[in-house]
């Protein structure tokens, strides 16, 4: 079993640090993401002061402050979790075995913040985590591991992330400490032919462009699920799109309808016209305020008027 500095931050943090605890790993130390001002507590950090782990929250982990409580740990192998502070080689290579870090995509392609978003509203049909060993470049370092995952055609972001890439994330962290720990991992040099980058999925990326392919729209719509929310103004408000379906269209039937005009109101949806089809969206959310609603009920409420001839238009499946 190793001893083992952790780094990382929120729920998948815990998860992983958990998993390490369970099979009788030592945790040395836990370095967490300072409190925000009117913020929840950090998930990782409430656990690790609640099982009694010496936690650590500095604002930089460049200082000589942070290196000097690494060092103290005296620390086999360092394990990052879900990290948004940036961290120095420094700082990783000080543990005996070095730094090994989660990345929820199959490295060199998107790296960056919002990697888990991006596939999705690329249209790709897989993605997966890869295990790496951190260095000053962003989500450049060496491979030591990959796992792949399949992308569902109607699957959102937060269906990948909880059901498929949380729980690979957890299993392969543990996956690789062993390799590393035992001498018997293997370290591939990034492709940087292939490499990508991507920022933050923030709101002029996630506004939703109705003269858009209707299938570039389902998809941003589900990469944006459930957050930020892909946006746009609907009955004079600016709304976020959650769940939703596509609807395909024969060919020219949408002559005399722009793209973002409404089709139809339903009891439970408002429909939307785009390129090639419909996007039927049936919960949103108006940023005036307020929770999640229906979007049947949004429609009463602006007294948009009920109508279904836009069923008529979609090609059956």
């Amino acid at each position: 079993m190793a001893r083992i500095a952790f780094i990382g931050q929120q729920e998948f943090g815990k998860a992983v640090l958990e998993a390490f605890l369970a099979r009788g790993d030592t945790i040395a130390g836990v370095f967490c993401i300072p409190d925000k001002p009117g913020a929840r507590p950090d998930a990782l950090k409430a656990d690790a002061l609640a099982l009694g782990l010496p936690v650590f929250t500095f604002a930089s982990l460049r200082s000589p402050e942070a290196e000097a409580a690494m060092r103290s740990l005296d620390a086999d192998l360092g394990i990052m979790a879900y990290v948004l502070q940036f961290a120095p080689q420094s700082f990783v290579n000080i543990p005996r075995h070095g730094t090994i870090q989660f990345h929820p995509s199959l490295l060199p392609k998107h790296r960056g913040p919002s990697s888990i978003s991006w596939p999705i509203a690329l249209g790709a049909r897989e993605t997966g985590i890869t295990i790496f060993r951190p260095t000053d470049g962003l989500d450049e370092g060496p491979v030591v591991l990959q796992k792949k995952c399949e992308i569902g055609p109607d699957e959102t972001l937060g269906e990948v992330y909880f059901n498929k890439l949380f729980p690979l994330g957890v299993q392969a962290l543990l996956e690789a400490a062993d390799l590393v720990m035992a001498g018997k991992h293997g370290e591939q040099v990034q492709d940087e032919r292939g490499a990508t980058y991507e920022g933050w999925m923030h709101d002029e990326e996630a506004e939703i462009h109705w003269p858009g392919h209707v299938d570039t729209i389902y998809n941003l719509i589900r990469a944006c699920n459930p957050a930020p929310g892909a946006w746009m103004m609907l009955a004079g408000e600016k709304v976020r799109v959650y769940d939703c379906r596509k609807h395909v269209v024969g060919r020219f039937v949408s002559r005399g309808h722009k793209p973002g005009d409404v089709a139809g109101v339903t009891d439970e949806s408002i429909v939307i016209w785009a390129q090639g089809g419909l996007i039927e969206i049936l919960k949103l959310r108006s940023e005036s305020g307020g929770k999640k609603t229906g979007a049947g009920e949004f429609a009463r409420q602006r007294g948009l008027a009920l109508s279904d001839a836009w069923r008529e238009w979609v090609r059956p499946a």
